[in-house]
């Protein structure tokens, strides 16, 4: 018999719109506060408490545009915002400020959201899809020079970028950009050559997301269809399927792989949380709790691993916050 499936440690209410994006900043030393941050369709960031499940600031840079993308660079102070208003906003949140620091116009007008790596002390890369239907820029911020623009053979019909992962092997060794496709496939890029080291067709229809496990050199990508495709990079840098995972139902809008690799999360068309073990994709529990498409998920950088949470936002306005840590 499998267990039950857990009801969420608590839920947040009060977005006032679907939840497109979450960030977590917990990783910080006590008195500091555990807090995360939600990206809505009505263009606000709110940044809630969590102890007091309450929101301590509602952050409006995106002129009322839904908000799809967040990420924190060195911890909670600075947040990186994507809008469908075409723009990455830069925010400083020191000190309980709430203003915009710098941004990019990004003249994209998809649902790519952004990938951001850390690749030295106050340095990082940022890729977007580009102004050109089919391209990605890399820059590097916070100068925000262009690194590459990658873009695809002539007659290549790739469609859209669809989403990003930038990653780095080892310390030292080049950066890398995998990105899902509207044709299905997954492409794995040489930033400083600008060339396609390796093209993968993991599914029949666009790839909605994508996570990579460098460590493992392994990822998964899921779609609009029922299957989630894992696959993995060889040392020839060759993608090869390496196995399907066939869903219930269709529609996957986010994947991610829990900091540890331990497990991994999918947001689901069906209003559903799927957790699945990393190593063999195993199936662990079904979170039931949203009445409509839940659109992000995201783990804590809690330090302690009991601490941990997964937090899930969804059409229905709402974040569930799970704490999963003993069933895995």
């Amino acid at each position: 018999m499998a267990q039950p499936a857990p009801d969420p440690h608590f839920v947040l209410r009060g977005a006032g719109a679907a939840v497109h994006a979450l960030q977590f900043s917990c990783g910080g030393e006590e008195p500091d506060v555990p807090i995360l941050f939600s990206g809505s369709e009505n263009g606000f960031i709110h940044v809630w408490n969590l102890k007091t499940h309450r929101v301590d600031a509602a952050l409006d840079g995106h002129g009322r545009k839904s908000v799809y993308w967040l990420k924190t660079m060195d911890g909670k102070a600075r947040l990186l915002s994507q809008g469908r208003d075409q723009r990455i906003c830069l925010w400083d949140l020191a000190e309980g400020r709430t203003s915009v620091t710098d941004s990019v116009y990004t003249e994209n007008v998809g649902f790519c959201r952004c990938s951001l790596l850390k690749v030295a002390q106050g340095r990082w890369l940022i890729a977007t899809a580009a102004k050109a239907l089919e391209e990605v820029q890399v820059l590097e911020l916070p100068s925000k020079t262009s690194v590459c623009t990658l873009k695809p053979e002539v007659g290549a019909k790739l469609g859209m970028p669809m989403c990003l992962k930038l990653w780095q092997g080892s310390c030292g060794s080049q950066p890398s950009l995998l990105a899902g496709y509207e044709d299905g496939s997954v492409l794995l890029w040489n930033l400083s050559t600008g060339e396609v080291l390796s093209q993968l067709i993991c599914h029949q229809e666009p790839v909605m997301s994508l996570d990579f496990d460098s460590e493992k050199a392994k990822g998964i990508s899921g779609s609009s269809e029922k299957v989630l495709s894992i696959w993995s990079l060889d040392e020839q840098q060759n993608l090869q399927v390496q196995k399907t995972h066939r869903l219930v139902n269709a529609g996957i809008s986010d994947i991610t792989i829990r900091p540890d690799k331990k497990i991994v999360a999918t947001a689901g068309w069906d209003h559903r949380i799927r957790i699945f073990g990393w190593k063999k994709l195993k199936p662990l529990a079904v979170l039931d709790y949203h009445t409509a498409t839940v659109h992000s998920v995201s783990f804590s950088d809690h330090k302690s691993p009991t601490d941990r949470l997964l937090a899930a936002g969804a059409k229905d306005h709402r974040i569930s916050i799970w704490s999963i840590y003993a069933q895995t």
